[in-house]
């Protein structure tokens, strides 16, 4: 079993209201309102922001080239995949990257950030991974799950975000990220460390649920 594996099961209840959140759902069918959506995908513009600079923070966390380069591909996977994504879906509403960039963060979207940075800083780089990891493998898995569901039709507004997310690429980049855990786990990672470490992939997936919700909640 992989360490992510076990915190998925240790943090189960956490997981489950986080990937099945009714966001998520009213996504997959099609039925969420727009302005959630609108004000979701911008402040997941903002959010992003930060997770490039955490992934950046992985980097100079990073023991080995090997790892600096992982970081590095996090940092590239946003910077020229994900945000771009958001530009051209925001685009249709007549918002262009410079009114994405200058809108104000909400709460949430804030709280989020600062943990994942919070705990890279104070942490080392498994801490980083497993603040980080929730975004990462829960997108591809959410993805996957709502293709496989066949929600990813022309007739789904949100179609093209649910197909960003069940791409190869992005499957592969949750699978990379996976691994590398491992990697740093088998080196790092003793009995005495592991809740420490569920604690920060709990409340990271407790964050992640609240941004689905900030969503849900923006409905005028």
């Amino acid at each position: 079993m992989s360490l992510f594996e076990r915190l998925k099961a240790d943090a189960g209840p956490q997981w489950a209201d986080y990937t099945r959140h009714a966001f998520v759902q009213q996504l997959g069918a099609g039925t969420l309102p727009l302005p959630c959506f609108k004000h979701y995908l911008v402040q997941d513009y903002l959010f992003l922001i930060q997770f490039a600079r955490a992934y950046a923070l992985g980097v100079y966390k990073s023991s080995s080239i090997a790892d600096m380069r992982q970081s590095l591909e996090g940092v590239k996977a946003i910077l020229d995949d994900e945000l771009d994504l958001h530009v051209e879906m925001c685009r249709d509403w007549g918002m262009d990257r410079s009114m994405i960039e200058t809108a104000p963060e909400d709460t949430p979207t804030m709280a989020y950030t600062r943990f994942v940075l919070d705990a890279g800083m104070a942490g080392d780089l498994l801490d980083l991974q497993a603040a980080l990891a929730p975004c990462v493998i829960g997108y591809a898995e959410i993805g996957a799950r709502l293709s496989a569901e066949g929600c990813d039709t022309d007739s789904n507004p949100y179609n093209r975000w649910i197909q960003e997310y069940a791409a190869e690429g992005y499957q592969e980049l949750g699978q990379g990220f996976v691994a590398w855990m491992d990697g740093t786990a088998s080196q790092v990672l003793t009995g005495h460390r592991y809740p420490r470490v569920l604690s920060i992939f709990e409340k990271a997936c407790r964050l992640e649920s609240d941004f689905w919700q900030m969503g849900l909640n923006a409905k005028a």
